[in-house]
C-alpha cells in the first residue's frame, strides 16, 4: 500500500501522464482539425449541389414566370408545381415559389399547401423581392437536432425581379457521416493511449532513478553540508544536472552572503512595477529599467545604462542632487515635442541596505498625460461658463440698477429699451445653458437618435426654403443641388439643428449683398453638404479651433447677434453621432465653407416605384 501511495506521488507517475497527455493533445489537435476540415469540405460539396439544383430550378422558374400564356395554356400554378415536383428529393424537404405581389404560387410541403394563393409576409423572402437579396441560412432544431439549410433568392428576368424562391434542404446526411468518422477515431485514441502508458512506464523508470538519488543528495545540502558530491552517471541531461548540482554546491556558500541584500532591492523593484520603474546606485546611475519605462521615455535600456538619473529624466535645471529628489518625493515631467504632448508624474524613493545607508533610488514614473489635459480642459470650461455668463448678468444687473434708480423707469422712451436689453441677455443666457445641456447629454451619451431612412435632396431643399423666407435684406441664398435621389438613414431633427447652426453662422457672417451657397455633391459612398459665405473668413492658424467650445472668431460681433459659441461643437457632436465627418475651409476677408459628409444607404435592387 505504501509503494502504492509512493508511486502516485512521485515524478514516474507524472513523465507518464506528460507522456499520455503529449500524445494525446497530437491526436485531439490532428482529429480537430481533420474533422474541421472534412465538415467544411462535406458542407461545402453538399451547399454546392443544392445551388447548381437552385439555378436551374431558378432558370425554369423564371421561364415559366414570364411565359405569355393563353386559354389553352396550363396555368401558371400548374406549371410551377410540376416544376418544383420535379426536383423534391430526399435532402430537398421543401420547395416554395413566390410571385413578384407575395402570392405562393407553388410548395413541396404538404403543410404549406392551404398558404398557396395567399400573401407571405417572411421577411427573408420580402428581401429577396424588395432588394434582390439571396440569403443562405443553417437553421438548427433543438427538438430533434436535425439542421436545415434554407436559401432564399429573388427570381430575375433581366434586371426584373418576377419572384422568389424559398428551398429547405436536410443536411443530417453530412453530420452522419461525420458522427460515423468520429466514432472511429474515438476507438483509435483509446487504443493509442493505452499502448503509450505501456511505453511510458518503461521510458519513466530509466529517467527517474538518477533523479531519485540526486533528491536524497539534495536534502542533505539543504542541512548546511556542502562536503558530499553528486554521482554523475552519464553524459545526458541527467548527467549535465548532476554536474550543475555540484557547481551549486560550491557556489551557494559564495551566493549566500549577496542574497539577502539582493532580495531586499528586488522586492522594493517588484512591489512598484505597475507602472515604469527605473532604479539606480547610490551615485544616481541607472542600474535597472523594466519596459514601461524605456517606452515612457523613448529609450532602452541599453541606451541609458550607468547614465545619471538627473540626466535621462531632464531634471538638472530644477535639481541639483540626488538628496533634493528625496525631499521632492514626486514631480511632474515634460517629455512633449512637437509633434505629442506627453507628461510624466515621478515617485521617487531610497533604496537602503542592511545597515539602513542609502544605497540606490526607485523610481515609478507614470503617464498622466491624459489626466492634466482633462484637468486642463476643466479649468478652460469653468472659465469660459463664467465668463459667458457673467456678461450678460454684469448688463442686466447694470441696466436694472439703473431702473431701479431715480426716474427712469417713470421714461415710457428709455424704460423699454433698457428692458428690451434685459430680455435679450436673458434669452442668451437660456441659449447658453441649453446648449451647455445638450452638449453634457451628449458627452455622458445620454440621448438617442431617431433614425429613419430620408431622401437627403428634398430635405435638404425644404431646410434652405425655410431660411429663403427670412433672409436679410440684400443677400441671396443658393442652391446646387443633384437630380438623382440619395438617401441617408439619419436623424431629421438633429440634421435640422446642425444645418440650422451651420446657415444661422453664414446668413450672420455675410456682408450685405453677399451671397450664401448650399451645395450637395454625391459621392460613391457618402454624400457631402457644403454652406458657403462670403463673411470676414477664419485666419489659418484658428481653423481648427472652429469646433471648439465657446470659440469665435469675432467675439464682440457674435455676443452682439446672440451667439454662444457652441453651436458648431454641437454640430461637431451630432454629425459624428451619425459616423459622418465635418471640416470648415476659409480665407480669411474671402468667406467660410463648412463641409460635411454622411454615409449613404446601401442602394436597393428591384423595380422603381
Amino acid at each position: 500500500m505504501g509503494k502504492l501511495k509512493s508511486f502516485f506521488k512521485s515524478i514516474q507517475l507524472k513523465f507518464i501522464i506528460i507522456y499520455i497527455l503529449l500524445l494525446l493533445i497530437a491526436i485531439q489537435v490532428i482529429g480537430a482539425y481533420f474533422a474541421r476540415q472534412l465538415e467544411t469540405q462535406l458542407l461545402e460539396n453538399f451547399t454546392e449541389s443544392v445551388n447548381e439544383r437552385v439555378e436551374l430550378l431558378n432558370y425554369n422558374l423564371e421561364q415559366s414566370l414570364t411565359e405569355e400564356r393563353d386559354e389553352d395554356s396550363p396555368s401558371i400554378e400548374a406549371d410551377v408545381r410540376s416544376i418544383i415536383y420535379d426536383f423534391d428529393s430526399d435532402d430537398i424537404t421543401g420547395i416554395q415559389v413566390i410571385d413578384n405581389n407575395s402570392r405562393v404560387l407553388g410548395t413541396t410541403s404538404q403543410f404549406d399547401r392551404e398558404n398557396i394563393g395567399n400573401r407571405t409576409t417572411e421577411l427573408r423572402i420580402q428581401r429577396a423581392l424588395s432588394a434582390g437579396n439571396r440569403e443562405e441560412n443553417i437553421v438548427y432544431n433543438p427538438q430533434n437536432g436535425h439542421r436545415t439549410l434554407i436559401i432564399s433568392t429573388p427570381i430575375e428576368n433581366g434586371d426584373e425581379i418576377v419572384g422568389a424562391l424559398s428551398l429547405e434542404a436536410s443536411m443530417e446526411g453530412v453530420y452522419t457521416q461525420l458522427n460515423d468518422i468520429n466514432r472511429i477515431f474515438a476507438n483509435g485514441t483509446a487504443l493509442a493511449i493505452t499502448v503509450s502508458a505501456l511505453l511510458g512506464v518503461l521510458v519513466a523508470r530509466t529517467i527517474t532513478r538518477p533523479i531519485t538519488e540526486m533528491r536524497r543528495q539534495a536534502k542533505v545540502m539543504a542541512t548546511g553540508d556542502y562536503s558530499k558530491k553528486v554521482n554523475v552517471y552519464g553524459e545526458d541531461e541527467i548527467g549535465q544536472l548532476a554536474v550543475s548540482f555540484n557547481e551549486l554546491n560550491d557556489q551557494l556558500q559564495l551566493a549566500q552572503a549577496t542574497t539577502e541584500g539582493e532580495r531586499r532591492k528586488l522586492s522594493s523593484v517588484l512591489s512598484n512595477m505597475t507602472d515604469g520603474v527605473i532604479a539606480t546606485d547610490e551615485h544616481g546611475d541607472i542600474i535597472l529599467m523594466n519596459e514601461p519605462a524605456s517606452k515612457l521615455i523613448g529609450k532602452n535600456y541599453i541606451e541609458v545604462q550607468s547614465e545619471p538619473l538627473l540626466d535621462v529624466l531632464g531634471l538638472n535645471s530644477h535639481v541639483n542632487n540626488l538628496e533634493e529628489i528625496k525631499e521632492i518625493g514626486s514631480t511632474i515631467i515634460d517629455f512633449s515635442d512637437d509633434d505629442q504632448e506627453l507628461l510624466l508624474k515621478a515617485n521617487f524613493s531610497a533604496i537602503q541596505d542592511e545597515a539602513d545607508e542609502m544605497n540606490g533610488f526607485l523610481t515609478v514614473i507614470s503617464d498622466v498625460t491624459e489626466e492634466e489635459r482633462v484637468e486642463r480642459e476643466r479649468r478652460e470650461f469653468v472659465a469660459n461658463v463664467s465668463h459667458e455668463l457673467r456678461t450678460p448678468l454684469t448688463t442686466m444687473r447694470s441696466y436694472l440698477e439703473a431702473l431701479t434708480d431715480g426716474s427712469t423707469w417713470k421714461d415710457e422712451t428709455i424704460a423699454p429699451k433698457f428692458l428690451n436689453v434685459v430680455q435679450n441677455e436673458s434669452e442668451r443666457m437660456i441659449r447658453l445653458v441649453n446648449d451647455l445641456l445638450q452638449l453634457s447629454k451628449m458627452d455622458n451619451k445620454d440621448y438617442l437618435l431617431e433614425k429613419e431612412r430620408v431622401e437627403y435632396v428634398k430635405y435638404i431643399d425644404q431646410v434652405v426654403d425655410r431660411f429663403s423666407f427670412n433672409l436679410k435684406d440684400g443677400l441671396s441664398l443658393t442652391r446646387n443641388l443633384p437630380k438623382d435621389h440619395c438617401y441617408v438613414w439619419m436623424d431629421s431633427d438633429k440634421l435640422t439643428q446642425v444645418l440650422d447652426n451651420i446657415i444661422s453662422n453664414a446668413i450672420k457672417y455675410s456682408p450685405e449683398g453677399g451671397e450664401i451657397n448650399v451645395t450637395v455633391k454625391k459621392e460613391r459612398h457618402h454624400i457631402l453638404t457644403q454652406v458657403s459665405d462670403e463673411g470676414v473668413g477664419i485666419p489659418t492658424e484658428n481653423l481648427e479651433k472652429v469646433f471648439d467650445r465657446f470659440y469665435r472668431v469675432d467675439k464682440a460681433r457674435t455676443r452682439q447677434l446672440g451667439g454662444t459659441g457652441l453651436g458648431l461643437a454641437i454640430a461637431k457632436e451630432l454629425i459624428e453621432a451619425h459616423d459622418g465627418k465635418i471640416w470648415a475651409d476659409s480665407r480669411e476677408g474671402k468667406g467660410t465653407t463648412i463641409s460635411f459628409s454622411l454615409p449613404l444607404m446601401r442602394k436597393k435592387r428591384g423595380r422603381s416605384s
